[in-house]
């Protein structure tokens, strides 16, 4: 039976704080860590076109805090804080995060928290988007997510192609990634969203939708492989 894996980062200024969770994350089965900073403008430029399941976020920064920093996000990812400081707890909640880890943070306390984002996932999962809410134009435009074929990036917009139609919505590729179901639409390329169902052909540089050949950049290949894989032997 497949693992499912769930892509994390670690956004703290401690290098003792690092040390912890990269050790408590090494003993799960279900986590990869795909990246670590120790600054939150970092963290933020990456999370703006790297799309991750996780983040393990130090509120008291410098220059951006953790909770300005999750303000600085229109879709943030799922989050646990961490903290040394208690009187953050109460504040926290109000962003929606799934826990607050108090430092020094122990493995019992750290996997009651990782469950507690498994249970979250694992209800989202079960009810994938059908449609989505875009802005074309200045106004708002409902989309059945079964007719997107393809989005491209395109400067502070992204196109969105649907049948012999397309449209130029007001959003950021990872903005509209995080509202389509991680099933059914998977990133190809930094400038590339893809309808995993209306794929005609791919190779391994390259996918073939609706006539369209559109590449697969080097860091989405290994993921976007591994999918098409994994939806073959279904």
């Amino acid at each position: 039976m497949d693992i499912q894996k769930y892509k994390c980062i670690i956004i703290d200024d401690e290098p003792v704080a690092h040390y912890v969770l990269v050790n408590h994350i090494e003993k799960s089965i279900n986590l990869i860590l795909v990246n670590q900073f120790y600054n939150a403008i970092d963290a933020l430029n990456y999370l703006r076109n790297n799309p991750v399941d996780l983040i393990f976020l130090d509120i008291n920064m410098p220059e951006i805090s953790g909770i300005e920093l999750l303000n600085s996000l229109s879709n943030a990812p799922k989050t646990i804080l961490t903290t040394a400081h208690s009187q953050y707890a109460l504040e926290s909640y109000e962003y929606d995060v799934i826990d607050y880890l108090l430092k020094p943070i122990s493995l019992p306390r750290f996997n009651k928290a990782f469950n507690k984002f498994l249970s979250f996932y694992k209800k989202e999962e079960l009810i994938e988007p059908q449609e989505i809410t875009v802005k074309v134009d200045g106004k708002s435009l409902t989309l059945k997510t079964d007719n997107i074929e393809y989005i491209q990036s395109y400067g502070n917009y992204v196109k969105v192609f649907i049948s012999q139609k397309t449209l130029i919505v007001s959003s950021t590729t990872q903005e509209i990634l995080t509202e389509l179901s991680s099933h059914k639409f998977t990133r190809i390329h930094k400038s590339f969203i893809i309808n995993m169902n209306k794929i005609t052909k791919y190779a391994e540089n390259e996918v073939i939708v609706n006539k369209e050949i559109l590449p697969i950049g080097i860091t989405f290949k290994r993921e976007f492989l591994e999918k098409m894989e994994k939806a073959n032997s279904i």
